[in-house]
């Protein structure tokens, strides 16, 4: 089971991760986009961190719907309503749990992607963050399906996340600001795909009660 404090302690770890790497965020969107990723994505965050004590106490659907709203609110560019609707679903998907099974977490990672592909209007090979969430949760679902326990699922959610995230490199992007480079936005990591697997490996070091994530 996952539980309430392991997603509030996500959160933090998540904005301390994107405090950590937000001129590396910064930069990879310097080379394809409007060089403000990092930078939108750590004010958000901050604001994600300095709410969450007036929110730890509610249960997790609440959570993620203040998460989202916050995002949304506070997120310029693409970056907000992305990852504010991929919270909303989050929300949506857990609504009155204060714990969740491996069924919920799965039903969390699915909804979250189907949210952000809807709302960005993106498919897999776009070079988007839909190259890095679609991977993992097709992973994941394989995992639970043998028997693994949420730790190793998630871990190997990790892994084709990464391994989807350098599969960006060399692809020409499809959608947003970098789609305007045409060929131009081959061989650059996409940086929106760069966060979220950060987002997804600040889960996994949590739940294996890891604090080596926020500086590495």
């Amino acid at each position: 089971m996952v539980n309430q404090v392991q997603i509030v302690e996500w959160l933090y770890v998540f904005a301390s991760v994107i405090e950590h790497h937000k001129e590396d965020l910064t930069e990879l969107d310097a080379a394809i986009g409007d060089a403000d990723h990092g930078i939108n994505m750590d004010r958000g965050f901050k604001k994600v961190s300095s709410i969450l004590p007036s929110i730890a106490g509610k249960d997790i659907s609440s959570i993620f719907k203040n998460v989202s709203m916050t995002l949304i609110s506070s997120i310029g560019g693409a970056s907000g309503p992305l990852y504010g609707t991929w919270f909303l679903r989050a929300s949506s998907a857990t609504a009155g749990k204060q714990e969740l099974t491996q069924e919920d977490m799965l039903k969390l990672l699915q909804s979250g992607l189907d949210g952000v592909i809807e709302r960005g209007k993106t498919q897999l090979g776009d070079k988007t963050m839909v190259d890095v969430l679609s991977p993992a949760v097709v992973a994941f679902e394989q995992a639970v399906g043998q028997g693994m326990g949420t730790v190793e699922a998630l871990q190997m959610a990790v892994a084709a996340a990464e391994q989807g995230l350098k599969a960006t490199i060399p692809m020409l992007a499809k959608k947003g600001r970098a789609s305007y480079l045409g060929d131009r936005s081959i061989g650059h990591q996409d940086p929106g795909g760069t966060s979220a697997y950060w987002m997804l490996r600040s889960l996994l070091e949590v739940l294996k009660g890891s604090n080596t994530i926020r500086n590495s």
